[in-house]
């Protein structure tokens, strides 16, 4: 983070505070590897908190300029003018991820609002502040393929593409995540939005020792799977997703669909197709969404990899998976072999 790196920050924020967007959003984005010196940083805007999160310690004196940067934009018409009211710094390298307020009070929680749903976040006490701003074309899509359809959301965090599920007409919404604190939270995001909890159901369970529950509570018409890099003692992305890919004939309906997501910026999008070809050769490879413009990448299959597949079946046997479904096409861009890219912390 030299002096022309901060420049180029400073730069990017009195452009962003000029035309600020009505929802969340990333403002910048400095682990897409456009601009050199600023790999490690990202910027959201979490109307009216400004959010800094930085990926990487830098050196003593790299660290008092950023500050130095941050706490002046406080002072410019730029500033003023948005109706920002709290500038926060987050740690993101620090085991606690620890936060602090530049500018204004520091705050704990904020509802926030992404296509015209509403969450709740957290600011300074956890790593993640519960939602995911990459994945908001993902939700959206889910809520635009869920009606009247049963969905299965693994590894479901704070719930947002349940919340999504149940906002575009989903029957009946089945979230499984260990941590049952996030799920918690999830059921708070329901209320927020005044969805039926009757038509959620929270599992705060172990995906690998609870496939007879989620088996029972099935089959579903949709399955969206968005597991972290890795999860101490539970799960390894490149060990384990194949495990859930093979077990997804049985999970769905016939004609059912899964959202299919990686967010390591060293796998691309092939692990995912090639691992369904090979675990689940009945779901063919329909689309791979587009990640939101603010989350651009120097490399293509850098950012996530969320992609569609669809399960064919047998004529005449509902539920049923064909053996004999052809092998799906390949997803683009072209990115099969592992990249090794520096990663500070999984998602950002």
């Amino acid at each position: 983070m030299n002096a022309d790196a901060l420049a180029t920050l400073n730069q990017h924020l009195h452009a962003a505070l000029a035309a600020l967007p009505d929802e969340t959003r990333r403002l910048f984005h400095g682990r897409g590897r456009r601009w050199p010196g600023l790999e490690q940083i990202t910027v959201d805007w979490m109307q009216g908190v400004l959010l800094v999160c930085l990926f990487r310690e830098p050196a003593a004196e790299e660290l008092d300029a950023l500050k130095r940067l941050l706490r002046a934009l406080g002072e410019t018409p730029a500033w003023r003018s948005s109706g920002a009211r709290t500038l926060l710094l987050q740690h993101r390298y620090l085991p606690d991820s620890a936060t602090e307020a530049l500018i204004g009070e520091a705050i704990e929680e904020a509802v926030i609002s992404e296509g015209g749903l509403r969450f709740l976040l957290d600011f300074g006490r956890k790593q993640n502040s519960g939602l995911f701003l990459d994945m908001r074309y993902g939700r959206r899509w889910v809520q635009a393929n869920a009606a009247g359809k049963r969905v299965l959301n693994l590894f479901a965090y704070t719930c947002g593409f349940s919340v999504a599920a149940l906002a575009g007409g989903a029957e009946q919404v089945v979230n499984l995540d260990m941590a049952r604190a996030a799920l918690s939270r999830g059921r708070d995001n329901h209320r927020l939005n005044d969805q039926d909890l009757q038509r959620v159901s929270f599992l705060g369970h172990e995906l690998f020792k609870s496939w007879g529950k989620v088996r029972k509570l099935g089959p579903y018409d949709l399955i969206v799977i968005d597991p972290p890099s890795f999860q101490k003692g539970s799960f390894a992305l490149t060990q384990d997703y194949q495990k859930i890919l093979r077990r997804l004939p049985e999970l769905l309906n016939a004609g059912g669909s899964v959202l299919a997501c990686v967010n390591d910026p060293g796998i691309g999008a092939d692990f995912l197709v090639d691992g369904m070809a090979r675990e689940a050769p009945a779901l063919r490879f329909v689309e791979r969404l587009e990640n939101p413009p603010e989350f651009a990448d120097i490399e293509a299959d850098g950012g996530l990899k969320a992609l569609v597949f669809r399960q064919d079946w047998a004529p005449g046997i509902p539920g049923r998976s064909s053996v004999e479904s052809p092998r799906p096409a390949k997803a683009q861009p072209r990115a099969a072999r592992r990249r090794i890219i520096p990663v500070y912390n999984a998602r950002s």
